[in-house]
């Protein structure tokens, strides 16, 4: 079930929400718990039993593991823990993908290949897993004590708003929003959750809808056939798709939350205005920039090495785990690593050198190189990559005769492109401030509630007549 989906939008979020805010308060979790158990059983029945199986056992290791002291043991309990949800990652995630390769390396020496039934990945089973290992790192770190009801903790990985695709949700940071939420749980925030879950909505039906049409008919052609012209359509309208539906999805998750009394974390901001690929990584994804950081980077010595060779190895090797997190596949590997590239580049010379082209030249050259890495994040064969970054840069402009470039398609476009880097200009920051950020007064409750119904037909009549109503980071 995804949140664009007739089915969520007109009958399980109603239904869940009434029954929540009629309950009683010492049943909201339960209510809670009980939708999301069925939310994600929607889609994926047999796997939940996974997730409440690892779960069970999760929550007694490190309840037993916070109430020791010796420190071999808990090490221990640490690794066990973190080995068996990374092991089970691996598994689901990762197995198809090593047997491929293992297969093929016998193959050029001349064995057999491996049988191997090829595992269905879980939806969401890397959201998932990344917080329950903050769980029990925060727990073991002492950062914050474990919760006492396995209910509460269940309900920490299974809520429904980000059990999907995130944002991924440091343990520290939501403990004690389950146990009590009373203070943000007001008239105010449930409606400025709603602004926020529509608005979301439509950036993925209204934009991000039609600019993934655009993007796949162009992506099943034969490369070899396409146009410059007809290559960089494809590239923009995927750049375009896959912020807005990520971003769209990530205020959507936000806006439940807030709605139930919780604060997520903020996931996006405005990614495509950097100046600089240290600053994109900044602004995009941030939930999962900052759990690399914190439990991949700083334990690898962070910035707190003795040479400069070790710091750009350790930038470098967590965007490639970066990378390998997003799929099992060569593509993203090389996409992880390119990406770690920049990285090391800008920090050893270009973030100074840079300096002196001035700010929209900075976000224009930023903005083409996070463009070419979009390439390898959609094509999943790698020389099929390259023969599509030919065609981006041999300026021959045939091909354009089997793209559909009509005014709709050019009117979403342009939508795309405003909304990306209105933020660039002091009043369109603004503006999105008063929207996402300001206290709302009377007056601006009424024309944002008036605002949000039109937005909200809009979004239904098109998800109705559209059909085509992907969500890219499901199968992350």
């Amino acid at each position: 079930m995804v949140f664009s989906s007739i089915v969520f939008l007109l009958y399980f979020l109603p239904t869940f929400l009434l029954t929540y805010y009629l309950v009683d308060k010492k049943y909201k979790n339960i209510v809670i718990l009980l939708f999301s158990v069925f939310f994600y059983s929607w889609g994926a029945p047999r796997f939940i039993f996974v997730i409440l199986g690892t779960t069970f056992i999760d929550f007694h290791l490190v309840k037993w593991m916070s109430s020791i002291n010796n420190k071999t043991r808990r090490r221990l309990m640490l690794a066990f823990s973190v080995s068996m949800n990374l092991g089970l990652l691996f598994y689901f995630k990762y197995s198809n993908f090593f047997i491929e390769n293992v297969n093929a390396f016998l193959g050029l020496l001349g064995f057999s290949a491996i049988k191997w039934t090829k595992l269905v990945l879980p939806i969401g089973i890397s959201f998932y897993t990344f917080e329950t290992i903050t769980y029990v790192v925060d727990v073991y770190r002492g950062v914050h004590k474990p919760l006492k009801n396995f209910w509460d903790y269940q309900l920490y990985i299974i809520l429904f708003p980000k059990l999907i695709a995130g944002p991924i949700i440091r343990y520290h940071d939501l403990a004690d929003q389950i146990t009590d939420r009373s203070h943000n749980d007001n008239l105010d925030n449930r409606l400025i959750g709603f602004y926020r879950f529509i608005l979301g909505l439509s950036k993925k039906v209204l934009i991000a809808n039609q600019m993934g049409q655009q993007a796949d008919s162009i992506f099943a052609m034969n490369f070899n056939d396409i146009g410059t012209g007809t290559a960089w359509i494809g590239i923009l309208s995927y750049t375009f798709q896959i912020y807005f539906d990520f971003s769209g999805y990530s205020d959507m998750a936000i806006g439940l939350g807030k709605m139930m009394g919780f604060v997520f974390p903020e996931n996006f901001n405005n990614p495509y205005v950097s100046q600089s690929i240290t600053e994109f990584w900044r602004r995009w994804h941030i939930s999962l920039g900052s759990w690399m950081r914190n439990y991949l980077y700083i334990p690898l010595g962070g910035n707190k090495v003795k040479s400069k060779t070790r710091l750009y190895f350790n930038l470098w090797f967590v965007f490639l785990a970066s990378g390998l997190w997003h799929g099992a596949s060569w593509s993203f590997v090389l996409w992880g690593a390119y990406h770690g590239f920049f990285l090391v580049i800008e920090r050893a010379f270009w973030l100074k050198l840079s300096e002196k082209i001035g700010k929209i030249p900075r976000v224009i050259f930023t903005f083409i190189v996070v463009v070419i890495g979009w390439v390898f994040f959609r094509i999943e064969n790698i020389s099929d990559a390259f023969v599509f970054l030919k065609k981006m840069f041999a300026f021959k402009m045939n091909g354009l005769t089997n793209v559909k470039l009509d005014i709709e398609f050019v009117f979403y476009l342009t939508l795309a492109i405003i909304f990306s880097f209105f933020v660039l200009f002091d009043k369109g920051q603004k503006l999105q401030d008063q929207v996402y950020f300001k206290p709302y007064s009377n007056t601006k409750h009424h024309l944002m509630f008036s605002t949000i119904i039109i937005l909200f037909i809009l979004c239904v009549s098109s998800i109705t007549a559209f059909g085509f109503n992907p969500f890219i980071y499901f199968r992350f």
